[in-house]
């Protein structure tokens, strides 16, 4: 979603995502922004004439991008007067233990002294079996560590639909309630810059919903989205997930 076509980083619809976040703070929302986008800043940064393997141009755009997008979201927020710190992790930080407690403990004295965390993957370090499998993974476990009440997963499409949703015949699923089974509406498409689809939001929605937390699968580039699911819900496409009731 925040990619142009070309694979650049989309400077306008980053923007567009930090005034909408600005704007959930100033309501009393607190918030943290599991972002990719580091491999496209990189990626326009700089100009190679020989061949990296995967891996290497991982590394390499990624350490470049990363400094790039935290300086962009730094300066965007800052006219918000919100902070912001950036936190990188790892797929081995979320296994239970010392790593675990503080990488919770970090977040949550950033959120209570106003800073916004800004989380990614670790790409210089994180490779091969060390990775997550997307982002929408990343933010599922975020969401879990940090008791959050809500995630919202954003896609460049509306939802879950029935059927592909070029098809004049699909429709949107606009509410998942718990343990009911979409797999077989799921497409297996995935944007052309991203690691991750549909399938992979579904299955991050699934798991994070039994755990008691809603979830949203919305479309990132319509204007004003976030707002929307927060003051327009009923009249905005979205697929909610809701969440399972948590055992007392």
């Amino acid at each position: 979603m925040l990619t142009r076509p070309d694979g650049k980083l989309d400077v306008t619809r980053v923007s567009a995502i930090v005034d909408q976040i600005a704007w959930l703070r100033n309501q009393g929302y607190e918030v943290i922004l599991v972002s990719s986008g580091a491999m496209a800043s990189g990626r326009s940064e700089l100009r190679i004439n020989h061949s990296l393997d995967s891996v290497e141009q991982r590394q390499l755009f990624s350490s470049l991008g990363q400094v790039k997008l935290i300086g962009l979201y730094y300066d965007l927020f800052r006219d918000f007067g919100i902070h912001v710190g950036q936190v990188l992790t790892m797929k081995e930080n979320f296994n239970p233990g010392e790593q675990y407690e503080n990488q919770r403990a970090c977040m949550t004295v950033m959120l209570e002294n106003g800073v916004l965390p800004i989380v990614n993957e670790n790409d210089t370090v994180a490779v091969t079996e060390l990775m997550f499998t997307d982002n929408d993974e990343l933010s599922g476990l975020i969401s879990m560590m940090m008791e959050a009440d809500t995630l919202v997963l954003l896609s460049n499409i509306d939802g879950i639909f029935t059927t592909h949703p070029d098809d004049p015949q699909a429709e949107l699923i606009r509410e998942v309630t718990p343990g009911r089974d979409l797999s077989e509406y799921i497409q297996p498409e995935k944007s052309a810059f991203g690691r991750g689809g549909m399938h992979s939001k579904y299955t991050t929605a699934s798991k994070v919903s039994q755990n008691g937390i809603r979830v949203f699968i919305a479309n990132g580039e319509r204007d004003n989205i976030l707002i929307n699911l927060i003051e327009h819900k009923a009249e905005t496409p979205h697929t909610e997930f809701i969440p399972a009731r948590k055992e007392s």
